[in-house]
């Protein structure tokens, strides 16, 4: 005895003769939601079904997947898309499903799509808020926060959209621009996130092009060891960033970065930072160039100015500082002096100053 689906499929294949292949794809959809698999998975079955190459592609991580027939993943390149159907979230388009076949459409080529990006959103809605860049900041913060276990971590991170096999740069941002545009222009073609954080921007991206930041940001970039300590050294890195040098990967500080673990008292009591805290807003430019370039001449450059101007302030900068600043100690000792001042400056709130 036939069962009420068994029964519509053989009363709707008497009247149409694609009807029935039609209502079995549902049927095989609706069991793949109901096994909530992943869009890899979905990606496979549709590429089964459809006898052909199947795509899934995410606007907002730029995620593509091509699986062909086999099961396997589809060779490069890619064959122009046969049939294409948008996936659709909450009223908006966060992706693009697609077949790639030789020939033409084939008769239920449209009810595959139609099946596979309905799947597909409640995918994305399941597992991450995957459509858009700006993010939940309290998902963000489990990420980020030393406190986190490591499954809490791994939790947020796979809602927010990245999976386990991606590596997660965290980037500590200051600027007057929307996070996401940002976080969009660093890391265009692979997950990226973004939410602030108190008074800091933080973006997390699996790759970080830092060459693509806009004019006006400061940004300190962690490496990809694990989130929370990344979000440790891209907070250091911000602090050493300048308008000379806006962008600091904490990797390329070195030993640098230990002057930011000096405490306050000790820094705010030694001579040569007291010094530089004295100076006067034309005296520390000048000082700022010439540890910059090391020389008098690129100083000048710098600054637009004769470098026999710059030479009789660095001379009086050395008398007023008690430092010879064209003997190599001396020039360490004036380096090492702006930046901490600077480490101070940033550390009492502010701002990120030079």
């Amino acid at each position: 005895m036939l069962g009420p689906v068994e029964a519509l499929v053989a009363r709707l294949s008497s009247l149409d003769p694609h009807a029935e292949g039609a209502l079995r794809i549902v049927m095989v959809y609706d069991t793949l939601m109901r096994r909530r698999v992943d869009l890899p998975a979905l990606a496979r079955a549709s590429a089964g079904l459809a006898e052909c190459v199947a795509g899934i592609r995410l606007h907002g991580t730029g995620r593509t997947i091509r699986i062909s027939p086999g099961g396997g993943h589809a060779p490069e390149p890619a064959r122009p898309a046969s049939t294409t159907s948008p996936i659709t979230l909450d009223e908006e388009e966060i992706g693009t499903v697609w077949l790639e076949r030789p020939g033409p459409p084939g008769p239920l080529d449209d009810v595959v799509l139609d099946r596979l990006a309905i799947a597909a959103a409640a995918v994305v809605e399941r597992y991450g808020p995957a459509r858009t860049t700006m993010a939940d900041p309290a998902l963000v913060e489990l990420v980020i926060s030393s406190d986190s276990d490591e499954a809490a971590r791994s939790r947020a991170l796979r809602l927010l959209g990245f999976t386990a096999d991606l590596p997660v740069h965290v980037v500590a941002v200051r600027s007057e621009l929307p996070l996401d545009r940002i976080g969009a222009l660093i890391c265009p073609a692979r997950p990226v996130k973004a939410a602030p954080l108190a008074d800091v921007g933080v973006v997390l991206a699996t790759t970080v092009d830092r060459t693509r930041f806009p004019t006006g940001v400061r940004a300190g970039i962690g490496g990809a060891d694990s989130p929370d300590r990344s979000w440790r050294e891209a907070r250091t890195a911000l602090r050493f960033t300048t308008s000379r040098q806006p962008v600091v990967h904490h990797g390329e500080l070195g030993a640098l970065a230990l002057l930011a673990r000096i405490p306050e008292d000790d820094v705010r009591d030694n001579p040569d930072v007291a010094a530089i805290a004295r100076l006067a807003p034309d005296d520390l430019a000048t000082l700022d160039a010439y540890c910059a370039t090391g020389s008098h001449r690129r100083a000048a450059e710098l600054l637009h100015l004769h470098h026999s101007s710059v030479t009789r302030r660095l001379e009086q900068l050395g008398k007023a500082m008690g430092v010879e600043l064209t003997e190599p100690t001396g020039l360490t000792r004036a380096r090492v002096a702006l930046i901490t001042w600077r480490l101070l400056t940033c550390a009492r709130g502010d701002g990120t100053p030079g």
